[in-house]
Parts: structure tokens; sequence; C-alpha cells
């Protein structure tokens, strides 16, 4: 139901990426947790401020490493060290897949097999935040599509660990190679790096497309500022924009019938071939019929293709002599299930788009009913503490009405 939209005109790097993330809302223990389960708890420091470029407001972001000096790190021993932490695994792949497009790239800049590139500037502790820091806030924004501008590519030289090199440097032109990637040039660009190799693989990872935005509505923005000083403002912006609205209008039909000389076992069974057969939702009343005989409301919530089949139920398996149905609808919220975080484990939770944008969470009864029971706790106990993990939601379903 929304869209992430990634504009980038002057820069697209993995700290400026990550800055827009916290400006859009993204909890920093989104981002520190993984980061701690890779044993990097203490390794850094990371400071994020309210700033300004060219007059434009945003957040700066800046990692730095708490020890000195940081270990080599070759892709086969970080690809261990990711494979082994006890990362959530949808996060854990991206992480794997960003890295190793990084190291496919130096692989081949320097004719290497992919196993023995020792990531220089990647392998930094800054880099390696910066990764896991904007794979992990993307995974929590849960976006149905993740949509890049053409990052720019441009111009002159920059010094590295290899040396003075052109820019777009030669591993940012391999990951543009090999992803199919666009560039925006000109020579209206300011000189330097403008697109990094962490910022691009980034995006060869994460992003749908590299093409131009359809219309959108704006709902949340993010700005990331980078570090250099520029003749305009040094910046990236994260776009968030839902394409539906908050809720849906759904056609149903209303079915009822009231019966006064069946068994409550009979409208059990009578209700439980209603939802069988394809109703929504059906409910259960006592009722005071004619001549004072106590009886039972029944009603079934349907969608209108089905209401053929379960008039026939009504009609057959029921000892009702007619029914009531008329057109009615509803208006919903989008949903998706998915997972919070506990002490007993993955809870199935489902996940609500409320009109502002804002997400809450719903645990599934049979789930505080099974943990209730396993950990001795009453119900509303088990639901405050898995809702205490919804910052943590992982998504297993796509958004639906």
């Amino acid at each position: 139901m929304a869209d992430l939209l990634v504009d980038c005109p002057t820069g697209l790097a993995g700290d400026m990426l990550l800055a827009a993330c916290f400006d859009l809302g993204v909890p920093r223990e989104v981002v520190e947790e993984p980061l701690a389960l890779l044993g990097l708890a203490g390794a850094y420091q990371l400071t994020v401020e309210e700033a300004s470029s060219g007059g434009l407001r945003g957040l700066r972001l800046q990692v730095a490493a708490s020890r000195d000096p940081q270990p080599h790190r070759l892709w086969g021993d970080l690809r261990a060290q990711i494979e082994t932490a006890a990362l959530a695994e949808p996060l854990r792949q991206r992480v794997l897949r960003v890295f190793a497009a990084l190291a496919a790239a130096e692989a081949r800049v320097h004719g290497m097999p992919e196993e023995a590139v020792h990531f220089h500037e990647v392998g930094a502790i800054d880099s390696l935040v910066d990764v896991v820091g904007v794979c992990a806030a993307i995974t929590h924004l849960a976006p149905d599509r993740l949509l890049c501008q053409p990052p720019p590519a441009g111009r002159g030289t920059v010094s590295t660990a290899h040396g003075v090199l052109p820019v777009p440097v030669p591993a940012v032109l391999e990951l543009a190679r090999q992803h199919r990637l666009p560039f925006r040039g000109g020579e209206d660009q300011p000189e330097g790096e403008l697109t990094t190799p962490t910022g691009l693989a980034l995006m060869a990872v994460l992003a749908d497309s590299f093409a131009p935005w359809p219309s959108f509505a704006v709902d949340g923005l993010g700005v990331g500022l980078g570090h250099r000083q520029l003749d305009r403002p040094n910046l990236l912006r994260l776009i968030r924009s839902d394409r539906a609205a908050a809720a849906q209008w759904q056609e149903l039909v209303l079915q009822e019938a009231w019966l006064d000389d069946a068994s409550p076992e009979d409208v059990a069974a009578l209700a439980e071939s209603l939802r069988q057969a394809g109703a929504l939702e059906v409910t259960t009343t006592p009722a005071l019929m004619q001549k004072g005989r106590p009886g039972f409301a029944l009603a079934a919530l349907l969608w209108p293709q089905d209401a053929e089949a379960l008039r026939r139920i009504w009609l057959t398996r029921s000892s009702t002599l007619g029914m009531r149905e008329r057109r009615q609808g509803r208006w919903v919220l989008p949903r998706r299930g998915g997972h919070c975080p506990s002490p007993w484990g993955p809870v199935r939770v489902k996940q609500v788009r409320r009109p502002g944008g804002e997400c809450t969470v719903k645990v599934e009864h049979d789930e505080l009913q099974r943990l209730s029971k396993s950990s001795g706790q009453s119900i509303d106990q088990v639901r405050l503490t898995v809702l205490a993990g919804a910052a943590r939601f992982e998504a297993t379903e796509a958004w639906r009405w």
C-alpha cells in the first residue's frame, strides 16, 4: 500500500540513506539491535544530529570507531560472521546480498576471487553500520516498493585506499554494470565522488527500480545530509507515499434468520456450515420470539458472489421457512500478518495501518491463549510483553484489505 522513494540529487551514500531513515521515524533500537547481535556493541559511536546544508534542514550521521585499529576483514570472514549471528532471516539475507554485491564488484575490479576480497573502506566499522543499519531500517519500514531515482555519476577524482581514482570509482562502475543500473550525468554536477560503492550496493539490492517515479502523494519525508560542502544543498530525501486510501469500502451481503424450533446444537452446526461455505462473520444472539418462545437470531456477513451458496445452506440445513437478505458494506483498513519477537519466540500478530499512517499491532488470540498456558502468565501480561516488541515487527504477508 505504501512506496518509499529515494531522491538523491547530490549523492547516494550509506550514511545519507541511514540518516534519512532516522529522520523518517525509524527508532535507533531497530538499527542498534542487529549490530549488537553481530558483536559490534561498543565498537562504534553513532551520532545523529539535526543540521543544515545550503539552508535546508535534515539529519547528519557520523560513525566513529571506539577501538583502534579496526580489524581487517576478508569477505569470507565477514560472511561467516553474518551467517552465524542471531539475525532475523529477512534481514540476514539482505545484508549478505549487499556485501556479496560489493565483493563481486571488488573482485572483478582487482582481478581476484571473491573470497579473497579484502574490504578496505567497505570493511570499516562505519560501512558495517551503514549496511546493516539501512537494511534493518528498510525491513522495519516494510514498503511495498522501493523506487530510486538514477543517482548522480559525479566527476573528477577521489582519494581512496587504492590511491587517486577517477569518478565514478571502478567499484561503482562495476556495480552499475553487473546490476544494469543507470546514472545521471552532466557537467552541472559537483566535482568529486557523489555515489559511493556502499550506497549503490544498498540500492542495487533493496530498490525495485531505478526509473522516474509515477505520480505520488507525500505522506512522510526523511532528509539525510552529506558531509561535503557543495555549491548546493547536499542531501538525500526518502519519501513515503501511500498509494491507496486509508480505508477501503467493500460491498457485502447480510443474511439472517430467527429460529425458535432448533436446539443449541443445531444452531452451532448451522453456524459452522455457513462459515465453511465462505461467510466472513457469523453471529448468534438469543431472541424472544412470538408467543414468548425463546429462540436464536443468526446473521451471516458474506461476499455478494457467495450469496447463492449460503442461501442454499440456510434453506436445506436449518428449520427456517425463509431468510432475510440485504446489501450493505463496510469500511476496512489495510492489514497484514507477521511476527513480533518475545521471550517465548516469534508470536503471530496482525499489523494494521491507521488513517494517519500509524501502524498498530494486534496479537492473535490463539497465540495469547497458547503463551498464557505455557508461561503461566495472564493473557493481559502476555499481550503487554508481546506488544513491547511491536517496533521489531516482521511481515510475513503483503498488505491486504
